[in-house]
């Protein structure tokens, strides 16, 4: 067994100290917002942002950088500064990942907040306060839900599979009958939390999901037994210069082989 750095694996505990208790807040701000119909604006002309995600986006970065004011930011309502290159760890920050949902009135968004370190996720914590859930991640240390473990579930005859239609669709013949398709789910991160927890077995992502999305998740995940593969294989790196990913597969086992193979033959 790989001795584990106990530096490193003290100072990822107090950082998930720490994000549990901004995305406690961050969530009761955000619901402040929920079914009130929060001023909405468009980014880029096809991607909403409202109130809310500022005034939760505002609280986390305050908060966060005040206890950490070496760490860098990295989050989808903030305009990214390079200079968050040269800090060792980086928060990556989602205030409300699901904002369309949000205010559509679903439920199942969440807050996102993870360190990073290396490109890789040292704690991961996703606040879901309109379903009363709060998912959360060290390496080596499990996989939580509301302090209960979780772990993905074993392959079944039918397996629960989300995710782009053109995508499914490319899944061999075999598993075509197999499959039952799930709705569309506006968080990522959350159909990524609901694998971890048992709730659903697979999901593929389309590309230019951003680390804001799935920096936190993809802890929670591999530790709940699981993994997010890119077209190669590999699990995505986070907090670099590149900050979004093509096309990925999330899973375990037999049927995370399947979904990685499909995006292997992607073109691009």
């Amino acid at each position: 067994m790989p001795e584990i750095d106990t530096t490193i694996s003290a100072a990822a505990g107090e950082d998930l100290s720490l994000l549990r208790d901004a995305a406690r807040e961050a969530g009761v701000i955000a619901m402040r917002y929920f079914g009130k119909d929060p001023q909405v604006w468009m980014k880029g002309g096809t991607s909403p942002v409202s109130e809310a995600d500022h005034a939760a986006d505002a609280y986390l970065r305050q908060t966060l950088l005040a206890a950490r004011p070496d760490y860098g930011w990295l989050s989808e309502e903030t305009v990214d500064d390079q200079a968050r290159l040269s800090a060792r760890r980086t928060f990556v920050v989602d205030p409300i990942d699901g904002t369309r949902g949000f205010l559509q009135g679903h439920r199942s968004w969440c807050v996102s907040v993870a360190v990073v370190e290396d490109g890789r996720t040292l704690a991961g914590v996703l606040e879901c306060p309109a379903v009363n859930e709060t998912y959360w991640a060290l390496p080596g240390e499990g996989a939580f839900l509301n302090g209960q473990r979780i772990a993905v579930r074993p392959l079944a005859d039918r397996a629960e599979v989300a995710g782009p239609k053109p995508l499914i669709d490319l899944m061999p013949e075999e598993w075509q009958s197999r499959l039952n398709r799930v709705p569309y789910l506006p968080s990522l991160a959350y159909r990524l939390a609901m694998i971890a927890g048992g709730v659903l077995d697979a999901t593929f992502v389309k590309a230019n999901a951003h680390d804001w999305d799935i920096a936190a998740a993809d802890l929670i995940l591999r530790e709940a037994g699981g993994a997010l593969l890119d077209r190669h294989g590999r699990a995505p790196r986070y907090a670099g210069e590149v900050i979004h990913h093509g096309a990925l597969a999330a899973g375990s086992g037999e049927l995370l082989a399947v979904l990685a193979g499909v995006i292997a033959g992607l073109d691009g």
